[in-house]
């Protein structure tokens, strides 16, 4: 709808998306920080300011470049908000009980939105028009920022001259954004071995060593080296790029599998993906909470990842005519089941050495990791897919027998991230449980020791 309505050609149509993707995934860590240091409740309302005044500016542009500019602006706003939620988590409940349960609420959430986005994206187009998906934003942000101002604790920060490191918030915003530009922009368009994508891969690199250097010299660093000393944070942050870069692949070439070969509209693709959102929101809320606390979050990861992998690895196997109750049904279940129990223990993983002080740098990092893991994820898997289909064309084999092959390589790869997501999660990750319950005393001990403390006890 955008491409008929502003004029976009196929090629120039992706930075709708792209010009989003690459300041979102640049500026997390950067917000992350700056949350600590100038006060997580006074960025987050800033960054919901700016992600609905950008949300307006994309509604009513009438051109390629207003909405390309407004989704970028957008793509700041967005990351700004983002990159705090965990850390404020964190700071909020410090209770590993009531911590894993928010965790669990915050995963619910974002795999509802998610959902919703989807039926609702589709449903507004359809029945008003494209610039409905941005001005629906505007009553949401609104009440968002309102709600935040009057409930969330205000909590100063601890000062710029705590990490007030200007060149090396140059320097990892600027190797984050062209990491990003590079995958989603270079590489996609040009090839992965094009000048242009090994010259833009090498600069980003060489600014990404740059700013590890600035940080283990600097003596108030922005990103402090000691955060990744924990394995079970490290661990996460890995698992997270590589579960991301799967799924990633699977929602975006799934739904295009739906559309393509099934025949699917947006509404039905939607409907399709509300059973991941639904076993994502009964587990995550209160069951896998619970699971973590009692057994820890190491082993409940472990086996939602487990649950993911078998539904990729199915998806690994759909046919050119398949029938929804039985060829997407069950891995949909299993996906959302994975997720269920897998997102809220990540999350805990991820958050579990975060001081109070450095909990909104850890949040950002997680929400970093997942995005550029994502980007990457989707550009190879995009990549593979269109190779591998014309591959097939090319061979004699019918254009949607040809999709589908490509889908299912993509898919297969899918699931080969997620595999080596639960080596890294079995092999690096430790884990140890939330909350242990201690045994019960009997009421009639508590007043014997209070009677007679030395004696007998």
């Amino acid at each position: 709808s955008i491409q008929r309505d502003l004029g976009f050609s196929q090629s120039s149509l992706a930075w709708v998306v792209n010009a989003y993707l690459i300041p979102f995934g640049g500026v997390l860590l950067l917000a992350g920080r700056l949350g600590d240091l100038l006060g997580r409740k006074r960025i987050l309302i800033s960054g919901l300011v700016v992600f609905t005044a950008a949300s307006l500016l994309c509604g009513v542009a009438g051109n390629q470049q207003v909405l390309i500019a407004a989704r970028f602006l957008e793509g700041v706003g967005g990351a700004i908000a983002s990159a705090l939620i965990l850390g404020m988590i964190v700071a909020m409940f410090p209770e590993p009980h009531e911590q894993a349960r928010a965790i669990g609420v915050y995963s619910f959430v974002a795999a509802a939105g998610g959902s919703i986005g989807l039926l609702a994206g589709g449903l507004l187009t359809q029945a008003i028009s494209w610039h409905w998906i941005f001005f629906v934003n505007l009553p949401i942000g609104i009440a968002a920022s309102v709600l935040a101002h009057r409930w969330l604790e205000s909590a100063p920060g601890i000062g710029l001259a705590h990490g007030a490191d200007a060149l090396g918030a140059t320097l990892v915003t600027s190797a984050l954004m062209l990491g990003v530009y590079t995958i989603v922009g270079e590489a996609a368009d040009n090839g992965w071995t094009s000048s242009r994508t090994l010259v833009c891969g090498a600069i980003a690199l060489l600014l990404l060593v740059g700013f590890v250097v600035r940080e283990a010299t600097h003596p108030r660093p922005l990103l402090p080296l000691r955060v990744f000393k924990s394995r079970d944070v490290s661990g996460a942050n890995l698992v997270q790029a590589l579960m991301v870069a799967g799924m990633f692949g699977l929602f975006f070439l799934g739904s295009l599998y739906m559309q393509r070969v099934l025949r699917y509209d947006a509404l039905k693709i939607g409907l399709a993906f509300l059973p991941v959102a639904l076993s994502v929101g009964a587990l995550s809320v209160d069951i896998s909470p619970r699971l973590c606390n009692r057994f820890g979050a190491r082993p409940v990861l472990l086996w939602g990842l487990t649950f993911t992998l078998a539904g990729l690895a199915l998806f690994a196997r759909a046919p050119l005519d398949a029938d929804y109750i039985r060829d997407i049904l069950p891995q949909m279940v299993l996906l959302g089941v994975g997720g269920g129990l897998s997102l809220p223990a990540l999350m805990t993983l991820a958050m579990s050495s975060a001081s109070k002080e450095d909990a909104g740098l850890a949040s950002g990092l997680v929400s970093t990791t997942g995005q550029v893991g994502g980007a990457l994820g989707l550009a190879v898997l995009a990549t593979v897919s269109t190779a591998r289909s014309q591959e097939l064309f090319i061979a004699g084999a019918s254009f949607d027998a040809a999709l589908t092959g490509g889908y299912q390589l993509a898919f297969g790869i899918s699931a080969g991230l997620v595999l080596a997501s639960i080596a890294v999660a079995a092999t690096v990750v430790r884990g140890t449980p939330l909350f242990r319950p201690v045994a019960r005393v009997e009421p009639s001990l508590v007043r014997a020791a209070s009677e007679d403390p030395v004696g007998r006890f």
